[in-house]
């Protein structure tokens, strides 16, 4: 049985992927940040760990690509839900007894437009959506919210205030799967994430793109971070798909000649939907 780090506890979104993607082949292991999460897999108490990385709404969770990267596991899956987020209280509870409102951070920005309508109401983040849910319901809390999904609502015996309050009805995250082994050669992979450092020449970067349009990649991913050891200079964060791997290795081969350095974060099968 595999065992799969998330991050948070049942109930939260993390639980909801890891669940869906592992299915009962797993055991699903609770930590309250992604630090920890990797630490897990890095050290082999978890075969495998799932973290968010890029919201529709919120954009890209810039820290999670560092700590991928830095930590050299691999990228061996992805997986996309919708997020729904409401707002939970004791039953009972109307908006007119909130008082305060907490989730995680990126849950709040999610649902930053429903906030500023109650600006009275003190917003206070928290490591978790459903932690805060499961406190709200042990600790009797009266006037407190969590923001946080329908299962958690179900677990800890919450009620709904408020439906589906994210910006965005369309609000979906990308998770990835990450793991000390790559992915196996006997699955058909279609897609890679890839970390390029690239020189402060005229055009570094729109050779690169050029490389991948001629050999039929797609991309799908630009995120850029800035190297932290090497004032304004910048790592590209690029996730491509393609139909043939010996056109991704091809490509590779050439990038490798107008890059700085070249790192293969993952190559692994694209976008399993949650259903």
């Amino acid at each position: 049985m595999n065992k799969v780090a998330i991050q948070g506890i049942k109930g939260s979104y993390h639980y909801q992927v890891a669940s869906n993607y592992f299915g009962d082949s797993s055991k699903i292991i609770e930590y309250f940040s992604f630090d920890e999460l990797i630490n897990s897999v890095v050290h082999n108490i978890c075969d495998y760990g799932v973290l968010a990385i890029e919201n529709s709404i919120a954009g890209s969770i810039i820290p999670n690509y560092s700590l991928v990267d830095n930590s050299d596991l691999q990228i061996v899956g992805e997986y996309y839900i919708n997020i729904d987020h409401q707002l939970l209280a004791l039953n009972g509870k109307k908006m007119d007894d909130i008082e305060v409102i907490s989730s995680h951070p990126m849950a709040l920005l999610q649902c930053k437009d429903f906030l500023k309508k109650h600006p009275k109401i003190i917003i206070i983040e928290a490591k978790d959506t459903a932690n805060v849910a499961k406190e709200i319901k042990n600790s009797n809390i009266e006037n407190m919210a969590a923001i946080a999904s329908l299962e958690a609502s179900k677990l800890y015996d919450l009620g709904v205030i408020k439906k589906n309050i994210q910006n965005n009805k369309n609000n979906e995250t990308r998770f990835v799967i990450v793991s000390k082994t790559k992915v196996s050669s006997q699955i058909k992979c279609d897609k890679a994430s890839l970390k390029l450092v690239l020189s402060h020449k005229t055009g570094s970067l729109a050779k690169i793109l050029n490389i991948l349009s001629k050999h039929e990649l797609n991309l799908t991913k630009i995120q850029s971070l800035p190297i932290a050891e090497i004032t304004w200079k910048y790592s590209f964060f690029i996730d491509t798909t393609f139909e043939n791997l010996d056109d991704l290795k091809k490509a590779l081969k050439k990038i490798e000649k107008f890059a700085d350095s070249v790192k293969v974060l993952g190559i692994y099968e694209k976008k399993c939907y949650d259903n």
